[in-house]
């Protein structure tokens, strides 16, 4: 994608429009992240080889203390089509006082073929009413169809268009995507990348989906955070990394609990201070070795290092 500078000042000029950015003279909350609203949520992939239905995650999402869950598309569809009523999960997770922050979908949304894409946003009008039906009004947009590395190289005004289109979609649905990066695709692997597709979709719903793996796996550096508004980030996956092996050669197995890896938390957790990030922080891990314990005690220690990297790095800024 040729960029210029006209190029540059317009999608900067698009970015604080939409407010996806902090102005300039943005004055900036004397509260740190601990002190502001900050909701942990539960990505339920992170307790996903211990296969238990959709309605005991809910209950044991609810009993470990998480404000909310993010379940994925394909588990919402196993218990609609195991014949029990979306209405009643929708029902219960309320009763639970719980919030649907997000969902995982694969809908191909932003790949080039035209037929292709029709066909995705017929699956993410799908997957969109699945999510209301139980009370969401979020879901993750990721750049399935064009993440392989075989794809061809994604035309990012092109994406902008297609997000602008979905983004339209969720109006009329109640639910909205949310770009979101894949640090191993070909495409949308980079911050930046993301950010672009937002601002340049010209809409004020736009927002993305960041992950601190794939943030660190797409090869960006934390600091681009610094530049959105935390306003344009609704859900924030948590995990961290290990030292090894070497970035390139990082997999979603290897993601493991906030805090136990190499992650720069300090960091992270001034930056989210920074920008006024008060959305939710969705805990979402794919290691084998959790996958073969307690799940209760996965969640109840994945909620507690979250919790921890707030408190052991969260400081209060003295006033000017």
């Amino acid at each position: 994608m040729k960029m210029t500078r006209r190029t540059c000042l317009t999608g900067l000029s698009g970015i604080a429009a939409a407010g996806l950015v902090s102005s300039p003279g943005t004055v900036h909350s004397h509260e740190t992240t601990s002190e502001k609203k900050i909701r942990f949520c539960l990505n339920t992939s992170t307790i996903r080889g211990q296969k238990l239905p959709l309605e005991e995650e809910v209950d044991l999402v609810s009993e470990t203390g998480y404000d909310g869950i993010e379940p994925w598309i394909r588990e919402i569809e196993t218990y609609q089509q195991s014949g029990k009523s979306l209405s009643d999960l929708k029902k219960k997770i309320a009763d639970k006082g719980l919030q649907v922050e997000s969902a995982i979908g694969f809908a191909r949304w932003i790949v080039d073929d035209a037929g292709e894409r029709e066909k995705g946003l017929e699956q993410m009008k799908r997957d969109m009413e699945l999510v209301s039906s139980i009370g969401g009004t979020r879901i993750a947009a990721p750049p399935v169809g064009m993440h392989g590395q075989d794809s061809a190289a994604l035309d990012l005004f092109a994406a902008a268009e297609r997000y602008a289109v979905l983004l339209e979609l969720g109006r009329e649905m109640g639910v909205t995507p949310q770009v979101e990066i894949w640090g191993p695709s070909r495409n949308l692997s980079r911050l930046g990348e993301a950010v672009f597709v937002a601002v340049e979709s010209g809409d004020q719903d736009a927002c993305v989906l960041p992950d601190v793996y794939h943030i660190f796996r797409g090869g960006s550096d934390f600091e681009g955070l610094s530049l959105l508004n935390g306003s344009a980030i609704h859900c924030f996956h948590f995990n961290d990394y290990p030292a090894t092996p070497d970035r390139e050669k990082l997999g979603d197995g290897d993601r493991v609990y906030p805090g136990d890896g190499v992650a720069p938390w300090q960091q992270l957790v001034d930056i989210l201070d920074h920008i006024g990030f008060a959305g939710a922080v969705s805990l979402e891990l794919f290691n084998k070795s959790y996958w073969a314990e307690d799940p209760r005690q996965v969640l109840q220690t994945g909620l507690s290092k979250m919790k921890a990297v707030f408190q052991s790095h969260s400081h209060s800024e003295s006033a000017s």
